[in-house]
C-alpha cells in the first residue's frame, strides 16, 4: 500500500476514516482525471464514483469549490443564485493553487482553507465508494461515501449538477 501524507490524509486520519491511496500515472499528454477514469474503468469500476472538485472564482473575488460526480456538468445558474453572484468563472490554475493550496487535478472537497465555500452535489453519494483528490498530484483517495459525507459536515449538499 502506498503511504501518502497531505492535509487531506491527516484530516481523514483525525476523523478515523479509512481510505486507500490510488497512484495515478501522470502521462504528459493526458490530464490526471482522464487517466484516473481510465484506470478505474480498466479495473472494472465505475468512473462516475470519481468526485471532481471544481474551483470557481466569483465576481466578488471569493472562491467556491463544487464537488460533483465525474461526467456531470455544473448548473451554473443554480450556483450563481446560491452564491448570490452575478459573475462566476472557473478559476485558472494559479488561482486554484492560491485559493485552495492544492494544484488542479488534486483538489479535494475537504481540508480546504476557511473562506472557501464548499458545495456538494448529492449525486456524489450515489456510490458506496468514492474517489477524491488527495491534495497531491498523481494520487487520489478511495473511501466510503458515508465517510466522505461525515468529513463534509460543514459543506452544503444540494442539486448542483444539470439534470
Amino acid at each position: 500500500m502506498t503511504t501518502l501524507s497531505s492535509p487531506v490524509t491527516r484530516l481523514l486520519k483525525d476523523l478515523n476514516i479509512a481510505y486507500t491511496v490510488i497512484a495515478i500515472s501522470l502521462d504528459s499528454e493526458r490530464k490526471p482525471i482522464r487517466t484516473l477514469e481510465q484506470q478505474i474503468a480498466e479495473a472494472g469500476g465505475n468512473p462516475a464514483c470519481i468526485v471532481r472538485s471544481l474551483v470557481f472564482r466569483a465576481g466578488s473575488g471569493r472562491f467556491a469549490v463544487l464537488a460533483i460526480p465525474s461526467g456531470a456538468q455544473a448548473d451554473w445558474a443554480k450556483l450563481r443564485r446560491r452564491l448570490d453572484e452575478r459573475r462566476l468563472t472557473l478559476a485558472d490554475p494559479e488561482e486554484v493553487l492560491t485559493a485552495t493550496g492544492f494544484p488542479i487535478g488534486a483538489v479535494p472537497p475537504i481540508a480546504l482553507p476557511e473562506g472557501v465555500s464548499v458545495l456538494i452535489d448529492e449525486g456524489v453519494f450515489a456510490h458506496a465508494k468514492v474517489v477524491i483528490g488527495s491534495g497531491v498530484l498523481g494520487y487520489a483517495l478511495e473511501l466510503a461515501s458515508v465517510d466522505l459525507r461525515r468529513a463534509l459536515a460543514e459543506a452544503e449538499i444540494g442539486q448542483w449538477a444539470k439534470a
